[in-house]
């Protein structure tokens, strides 16, 4: 009897753990910062400096009139204002650029708010939008831009100047900068370094930046998507391995629901498509609303933050036209989810049921998981109940912090989640289900970016069983954002492969010199800069071949990653 009893109690524990109930498998969580952060859901870029006056994207000479600047109805509280007017909880403030001018009152530059006309060389914009935020209710990021073209660290740096012997002066002007801005201005939730940072910093960063997310550097915790078009690919999983996310250069490209480290997706996009400073031309670029619901969908609605940028003119302003885009994107957004039809919340299991009294017209569920114990939902299916009869209306996989699905409208009795695999159990946040007024179900189209030809090699050309080639990518690379690259053999016994690959920008060494394998075949590269009629992209790759005797050719292949 004991013997059976036992039989049945191992059963009955196997089959519990089979559905997930008992299972403690140790998952990727966010940290109380990462928490804070992530809950903010939409955050305003603000991108201002001297590429405004000149009417490009670059302040790439260090060399601009200073006295051009002077932004008389410049009025940081119109900024928070405006951030409020779509939702935003937070303002990252670009204080420092490529170009090297400084925003706030420094010692370390002349090249700074201290020699404009503005306020007669007294004013601190750092100092004013700070005060701004914390008057507003919003918590407050910085961009700081680890490159100086005076010191030869330009676009993609890192901060790594093109003369060795300048590199030690400018690590001191760097890190000064650095704790000028997280000392002085109050707590900063976030720190963008973008494109990397290659000075030794992380001293600064433990001392004055422990309450802060970091974006890019080694002390990453949030990373970027891959591109500046505002939307994450799906499935969105906010962990990856620590290897990678230590890389500093972690993107989308490097999610995995079962990595040991989180590190949340911020999706970033310009207004203007695709410029972030403003000028007459850029702003005749403005963005829909139906672009911005577009992305606030795939970016938030994938789990995600959305980072949407705000580019005042040479007056300070953000102009009318752009604050008009911003209110009727706040409003779109408070008209379709401020009042679900019905909604649950704080349930664990694997299945849950909303009904309904009668047939009722729903086209939109959003589901909220508890993503303090890390991605356990990893599969589902949402139905509805329709004369009686169970139909899928939509599946998924990710969800995290929330997944919007939107869907053709139907009348259903009910709504069902089935949660179909899982890890430990799953804890929802929220269930809520709504009918958008008017709403088209349009679903987009798979992105399917197809492969090109970018350069061919021929073990014939090999000297000592090696060779270097160098690819010029300029017409492939024509945006920002993270494309592959495939090495392809026709024959692939022969024992040919790519020591190493190293990626350059206008001439420059970047921060991801050396690319990163996806696998044995693939290289990916991260186009962080925009791309001008001067900008050039070159892969440089140190190819070997194990075989002395067999002859082997092959093609490179690129592609924008879908």
């Amino acid at each position: 009897m004991k013997f059976l009893l036992s039989i049945t109690f191992a059963l009955l524990s196997f089959t519990i753990a089979s559905i997930g109930f008992s299972q403690t498998t140790a998952l990727a969580k966010p940290s109380a910062v990462q928490y804070k952060w992530h809950e903010q859901e939409r955050i305003m870029f603000i991108h201002f400096g001297v590429a405004t006056w000149l009417g490009k994207e670059y302040d790439d000479t260090g060399k601009f009139d200073l006295s051009r600047i002077n932004p008389t109805e410049l009025n940081t509280d119109d900024w928070c204002e405006t951030a409020k007017l779509w939702g935003a909880k937070q303002i990252i403030f670009v204080a420092k650029h490529v170009g090297g001018f400084c925003w706030w009152q420094t010692n370390t530059t002349d090249y700074s708010v201290k020699n404009i006309p503005w306020k007669n060389g007294k004013g601190d914009l750092l100092a004013d939008i700070a005060a701004s935020c914390k008057k507003y209710g919003l918590n407050l990021g910085v961009y700081i831009y680890p490159g100086d073209v005076k010191y030869g660290a330009g676009i993609g740096s890192g901060g790594k100047t093109a003369n060795p012997d300048l590199q030690e002066a400018y690590n001191k002007v760097f890190r000064q900068q650095l704790t000028e801005v997280l000392t002085h201005y109050g707590p900063m939730l976030e720190v963008w370094f973008d494109g990397n940072c290659i000075i030794n910093i992380d001293d600064i960063l433990e001392k004055h930046a422990s309450q802060s997310v970091i974006f890019q550097s080694k002390k990453a915790s949030i990373r970027w998507p891959g591109s500046e078009s505002g939307m994450l690919a799906y499935p969105a999983w906010n962990s990856l391995s620590s290897k990678d996310l230590n890389s500093g250069i972690s993107t989308q490209y490097n999610d995995d629901p079962n990595g040991d480290a989180w590190a949340p997706l911020e999706a970033d996009a310009p207004l203007y498509n695709h410029n972030w400073f403003w000028n007459p031309t850029n702003e005749k670029k403005r963005k829909t609303v139906q672009n911005l619901i577009d992305m606030y969908y795939k970016s938030a609605g994938y789990g995600g933050v959305m980072l949407l940028n705000a580019s005042p003119d040479t007056t300070g302003k953000i102009t009318d036209g752009d604050k008009n885009t911003y209110r009727a994107f706040g409003q779109a957004i408070q008209q379709r989810f401020s009042d679900p039809l019905k909604q649950l919340a704080n349930k664990k299991g694997s299945t849950f049921i909303i009904s309904f009294d009668k047939p009722t017209p729903v086209n939109h569920v959003i589901i909220e998981e508890d993503y303090r114990y890390g991605h356990r939902i990893r599969n589902y299916t949402v139905e509805g109940k329709i004369n009686n009869q169970w139909t899928v209306l939509v599946n998924g996989s990710s969800v995290g912090r929330k997944k919007i699905d939107a869907f053709a409208t139907q009348k259903v009795t009910a709504i069902k989640l089935t949660i179909n695999s899982f890890v430990n159990t799953p804890l929802i946040r929220s269930l809520k289900v709504y009918h958008v007024n008017n709403y088209t179900h349009n679903p987009a189209p798979t992105e399917t970016n197809e492969w090109q030809i970018c350069g061919n090699w021929d073990t014939k050309t090999f000297k000592n069983n090696r060779d270097t080639i160098a690819l010029d990518l300029n017409k492939f690379i024509t945006t920002p954002g993270q494309y592959e690259v495939k090495f392809l053999a026709d024959v692939a016994v022969t024992g040919t492969s790519i020591d190493s690959a190293i990626i350059n920008f206008e001439n420059q060494n970047t921060m991801q010199s050396y690319l990163t394998k996806k696998d044995d075949q693939t290289f990916y590269i991260n186009r962080t800069s925009q791309i001008s009629a001067n900008s050039s992209s070159t892969l440089t790759l140190i190819m070997h071949s194990d075989n002395n005797v067999f002859q082997n050719r092959g093609v490179f292949k690129i592609r924008k990653r879908p």
